[in-house]
């Protein structure tokens, strides 16, 4: 399996994917070295996207649960309510996500943790009690049904007797990969999650659990605006796409010819679609300052007394350094409430509309 695997991250490395990873990474940088929104907006902002996120995964796999429904079970959660299956898969995902968003940084990603995450993405399922957090036992063919119930099947995943085997072998390569950083993290992550679906270990959250691992070893890999953009959604809204680009990657997935390309591109773009949502609410949230963070609030008083601001101004009055306070006005022009004007040494800023 190593081997397979290290051929197929040779072929998906590209100009077009490097390309667009480029642009990923940009805002990466961008998001980790500018002052950030304050703990509270952002706090806000998480309890919205776990929302959104557990809604959105678990109707890809056939719930029925809109979001405002989700956050109605959420408000008033207690076991003995969750009667049934759309209930129960929405309430495992939530403290699942919860969990990855809150902790991430204290995870080992190891094989003995995708089984507790799958013990607890099962939780609440009656169904599966006895199967939490174990590998499957028995086949679990990959079936679609069209219009009239029929029942099509697009792939026979795994079989049980070879489960552990592969598990054990994908995680450690995966881990090897990322600690090595022979290829870039985001083509060891896509291609994890691809081979991991075509293991379908579980009997059941497979594809549940792969989202959750998903937004783990991004955020792990230093994407760590997961939990502020929901990339179950972006997925949800392109579910036609996502399914074709598996059943594409998957097809003769161990023989020499297979091609995951399809697969890597749909999974970039939904990446870059996560960053343009992400941007969207910054620049929503341009008309509400109490969503600035400390020092951003600090500057915005200081239009108060001065129609045009410098870097040196807001260094000198808030007792920062000059590269903190050149973040600090950097972020509230992203966000639109500075214009900057001239350039070099001799760049002031003025509040937007004055």
């Amino acid at each position: 399996m190593k081997n397979r695997l290290s051929q197929r991250l040779n072929k998906l490395t590209t100009r077009d994917v490097l390309s667009k990873i480029a642009k990923i990474e940009e805002f990466k940088g961008w998001w980790k070295g500018t002052t950030s929104l304050n703990p509270q907006a952002l706090g806000r902002l998480k309890k919205s996207i776990v929302v959104t996120s557990a809604g959105a995964s678990t109707r890809i796999e056939g719930s029925h649960l809109a979001d405002r429904d989700v956050e109605r079970l959420l408000k008033g959660l207690r076991v003995t309510k969750l009667k049934d299956r759309d209930s129960q898969e929405v309430a495992g995902y939530v403290e699942v996500i919860q969990r990855v968003f809150d902790s991430y940084r204290g995870m080992t990603f190891t094989e003995g943790l995708i089984l507790q995450l799958n013990g607890m993405l099962l939780k609440y399922s009656e169904k599966d009690k006895h199967r939490r957090g174990l590998y499957k036992s028995t086949p679990n063919r990959v079936v679609a049904f069209d219009k009239e119930g029929n029942e099509n099947i697009l792939f026979d995943p795994t079989p049980p007797h070879l489960t552990t085997g592969e598990m054990r072998e994908l995680v450690e390569w995966t881990r090897n990969q990322l600690r090595t950083d022979e290829y870039h993290p985001i083509l060891v992550i896509a291609l994890f999650i691809l081979e991991f679906l075509a293991i379908h270990p579980f009997h059941d959250g497979n594809g549940r659990l792969s989202r959750v691992l998903t937004n783990l070893m991004l955020a792990q890999a230093g994407y760590i605006y997961m939990p502020y953009a929901s990339l179950e959604k972006i997925i949800e809204d392109h579910k036609v796409e996502y399914y074709l680009a598996l059943r594409h990657g998957q097809k003769n997935l161990k023989s020499p010819s297979s091609d995951a390309s399809r697969w890597l591109h749909f999974f970039v773009d939904c990446m870059l679609r996560q960053i343009e949502a992400l941007k969207e609410f910054l620049e929503g949230a341009a008309s509400k300052e109490e969503l600035l963070s400390e020092n951003q609030q600090q500057v915005m008083k200081l239009f108060d007394r001065y129609e045009e601001i410098t870097t040196r101004l807001v260094a000198e009055k808030l007792k920062i350094s000059p590269v903190t306070a050149k973040q600090v006005l950097g972020r509230l022009a992203t966000l639109k409430f500075v214009q900057r004007m001239g350039a070099g040494r001799s760049v002031r800023y003025r509040r937007v509309g004055t």
